[in-house]
């Protein structure tokens, strides 16, 4: 993820991160993409069941839970290796993750654990209740899709009135002190509602939105043709760099990141580097730290039946299975011939993104997207925004 009000907005300085020895054991959570030992966040799709049906679902979300996923004792020892492992973030995702009784159950478990608590959920489900049993239980986040205003959300989301369920359960969880933030997945026939979402932002009082670029998988694979072009993707991204600073210099200050897409991280080095070099310099250094795209190494999933992926769009590639050995010790063993090449990207990547000028910033960028796109996935990412001249080493 590149953070635009932590990088343009100035909101975090190197100093910040060296200050706890960029271990992730010790960050705060808005620092750890600065971590050294990238100790993986995990994905756990703790459920396939989920109540609405989006067009864009990698997971490929169904009405009923499949009968082989892991119950709450398997959970459980999930959590003991991923905590005994240093694994700093558990991530409770679906499907939708509270069509399981036991997710404020597991979640509670984890922070007992030391790890930090966070779930992605469509937010139709959170009523004031579960919102209270959530903060009760100490989790740390939670993310909220909305992909657009009420007609365009409800739309991609195959029911009418998930806009209203989602936004009300984002502000029960304002009520009830927890950290929210809003999750914007961008395609062509909805990207033109990102204003009305940052002003829903600021109406709110939500102090996090997170802009998702499409990643060709699940049902998301059939819309390659509706990802945006790159002009109009940088396009974007100058609206939501300009549309950031001017909050903050309203003393407005939520945070404010785009995900999936690691050419953002250049691109705003670049835009700094014309406006204030000064700071560009410790941009630059911030994105150095971040490393960029980490399926496999710094992200890794979990799924509903115990299989273990890169990452959570991943899915059609299998490393083991947690029934079968450890989470640990599936992602130490670099013996599978996908997951070694992951842990360090540099030698296989080929075309443009070997010769790129930002690849350890932006670490080949998301290898599924090329994989989709191409069938090689070694092959430069076709999302990548930034031109020949932008990549070329000086």
């Amino acid at each position: 993820m590149i953070g635009i009000s932590k990088l343009y907005c100035g909101t975090v300085e190197p100093s910040d991160a060296m200050r706890y020895g960029r271990h992730s054991g010790s960050l705060p959570s808005h620092l750890l993409q600065f971590s050294q030992d990238k100790k993986p966040v995990v994905v756990w799709n703790m459920t396939k069941a989920c109540n609405l049906r989006c067009a864009h679902c990698y997971a490929q979300a169904k009405a009923t839970p499949n009968a082989d996923e892991l119950t709450t004792a398997e959970g459980k020892r999930l959590i003991d290796d991923l905590a005994d492992y240093g694994s700093p973030v558990m991530l409770f995702s679906g499907g939708e993750p509270l069509a399981r009784p036991d997710l404020p159950e597991l979640a509670r478990y984890a922070v007992a654990k030391g790890m930090r608590a966070v779930i992605s959920t469509n937010g139709t489900l959170i009523d004031r209740d579960m919102a209270r049993r959530l903060m009760d239980v100490g989790l740390s986040y939670v993310g909220v899709s909305i992909d657009g205003m009420r007609q365009i959300h409800d739309r991609f989301r195959g029911v009418e009135g998930a806009f209203d369920m989602a936004l009300a359960g984002v502000r029960n969880c304002l009520e009830a002190g927890l950290k929210v933030g809003l999750r914007f997945t961008i395609f062509k026939q909805n990207a033109a509602e990102v204003p009305a979402v940052l002003d829903l932002l600021e109406a709110e009082g939500v102090p996090r939105v997170c802009f998702y670029h499409l990643v060709y998988a699940g049902r998301g694979s059939k819309l390659i043709d509706e990802d945006l072009g790159h002009a109009e993707t940088r396009a974007l991204l100058d609206l939501i760099m300009d549309r950031a600073k001017a909050m903050f210099e309203r003393g407005q200050t939520p945070e404010v990141l785009t995900v999936d897409n690691h050419a953002d991280g250049p691109y705003v080095y670049l835009r700094l580097l014309r406006e204030d070099p000064e700071r560009a310099a410790e941009v630059l250094e911030l994105l150095q730290w971040n490393e960029g795209n980490s399926s496999g190494r710094g992200i890794g999933c979990v799924s509903w039946d115990g299989s273990v992926h890169p990452d959570q769009f991943w899915r059609h590639l299998t490393i083991d299975n947690v029934r079968n050995r450890p989470f640990s010790q599936i992602w130490s063993d670099l013996s599978h011939p996908i997951l070694g090449k992951l842990k360090d990207k540099r030698p296989h990547l080929k075309g443009r993104c070997a010769t790129c000028r930002w690849l350890d910033i932006c670490g080949g960028n998301f290898r599924v997207r090329a994989e989709a796109a191409t069938g090689d996935l070694w092959a430069p990412d076709p999302a990548c925004h930034l031109s020949d001249a932008e990549i070329a080493k000086p």
